[in-house]
């Protein structure tokens, strides 16, 4: 029954580091995901240190596939000293991955309170050209998050935009898709998106920390598992040097 455990624990071992390889992949991933579209809302939030838990997953799936090689070596090869640093180091790699939870959790409340303070300034600064990176961004935003103004419409009376113009009107990007004749004149409410911008970017940005989370979490999980595999091998090593080697010719080093 011991035998069967220790090579049962070992074979999950061998499987586990094959699947912090795919890990390693996916956590770059979703890091640059979250970088590329954290680029088109920057302008709506101002605190670039809500990319941390970003730039962490990057590094914890650049670190997996190191910690994938190391794993594989020292399982195959019944390396004691391999596997105590591949435990080690998992261990260290959970860490980080936990402060990168947390950190998304601490972020995450932020991001409401943050875009409040910013989005009125960049409402304020459009100018309808796409020489100006605060159209470009409203005009992205609305066309991709299907909404207008900051909390609807109406709220583009108020701008200087609005007021220069004259034309009782709203940029076309808050025509709805299948009003093709819309011209973004209030005058046809009808064919403008009702939603305002605000809430969907805060509700945007909160689900891309969400997406950091879950998936640090999930492999949090699994790298449990792979420790806890390399201890039960360790374990049964320091009890037993003469059990069976996973693969003939294994080394006991």
């Amino acid at each position: 029954m011991g035998q069967c455990g220790i090579t049962s624990s070992k074979t999950v071992l061998v499987f586990l580091n094959l699947i912090f390889w795919a890990a390693a992949g996916i956590l770059c991933y979703v890091g640059a995901y979250v970088f590329i579209t954290y680029d088109d809302y920057d302008h709506f939030f101002e605190d670039v240190y809500t990319l941390t838990p970003a730039v962490i997953i990057i590094a914890v799936g650049a670190l997996l596939f190191i910690i994938g090689l190391i794993g594989c070596y020292a399982t195959v090869r019944e390396s004691y000293c391999g596997l105590s640093a591949f435990v080690v180091i998992l261990l260290l790699v959970f860490m980080t991955e936990v402060a990168g939870v947390v950190l998304g959790y601490i972020y995450r409340a932020k991001v409401e309170d943050g875009v409040n303070s910013s989005i009125n300034k960049v409402f304020d600064e459009y100018n309808g050209t796409n020489s100006n990176a605060q159209s470009r961004a409203i005009d992205y935003v609305q066309r991709q998050l299907q909404c207008c103004g900051i909390h609807n419409y109406s709220d583009w009376q108020h701008t200087d935009w609005y007021k220069k113009t004259k034309n009782d009107s709203v940029p076309i990007s808050c025509c709805k898709t299948r009003a093709g004749s819309c011209t973004g004149s209030l005058t046809q409410p009808e064919d403008l998106y009702q939603e305002g911008c605000e809430a969907l970017v805060v509700k945007k940005l909160q689900e891309i920390m969400m997406y950091v989370i879950w998936t640090a979490l999930t492999f949090a999980a699994i790298q449990m598992l792979g420790m806890l595999c390399a201890c039960v091998v360790l374990c049964r090593r320091s009890r037993d040097p003469t059990y069976e080697l996973l693969v003939t010719g294994g080394t006991h080093a």
